[in-house]
């Protein structure tokens, strides 16, 4: 049983790694693999205030929603051998996953649940800076690497939420 907190700080720890040198890292540079990533989702999510419409599109095609799923099960697939011998670590890093996709996709498709339970994630996608706040689900590993900056309920945010609603009134008036 020892594998299951195991498995919750090692899925923690993957997050990170993973967002910050495979997505952010790898996918950095335009036409990259993993770039569908930081331009494609990224780029969604930052136009639409934290919303990214891809996650309500099926998950039949090749886009960056159904891209991070494939990635999920390739991972969990790559845990499959150690279930014989480590089953309680296994079965949570699978848990892990399917719990990383469904807080992912919620924080997307309702920006203002993910500002208020998961404000890291917010932070990541609406702060300053992008390369900050790898972790999705809890932020305890950037917590660890001193990657964690806040952003919500700041003063910052307040400014750049006023500037974004002015230009998109401003936008609505235009096409009018």
């Amino acid at each position: 049983m020892i594998g299951i907190p195991v498995a919750l700080a090692w899925a923690n720890v993957s997050e990170w790694l993973t967002h910050k040198y495979i997505l952010h890292g790898l996918g950095r540079k335009k036409g990259r693999p993993f770039s569908w990533h930081f331009h494609d989702h990224h780029q969604a999510t930052r136009k639409h205030g934290g919303s990214d419409p891809g996650y309500e599109r099926s998950l039949w095609g090749w886009h960056p929603q159904s891209k991070e799923v494939v990635g999920l099960i390739a991972a969990g697939l790559a845990y499959a051998p150690l279930f014989p011998v480590a089953p309680f670590f296994t079965a949570t890093m699978w848990w892990s996953m399917w719990n990383y996709h469904r807080v992912h996709k919620r924080a997307h498709v309702d920006p203002a649940w993910c500002r208020e339970h998961l404000p890291w994630h917010y932070d990541h996608h609406m702060g300053p800076d992008q390369h900050k706040n790898w972790c999705v689900t809890k932020p305890w590993f950037d917590i660890v690497m001193g990657t964690r900056v806040r952003y919500a309920g700041t003063a910052k945010e307040i400014v750049d939420r006023a500037r974004r609603s002015a230009a998109a009134r401003a936008a609505t008036a235009a096409a009018v």
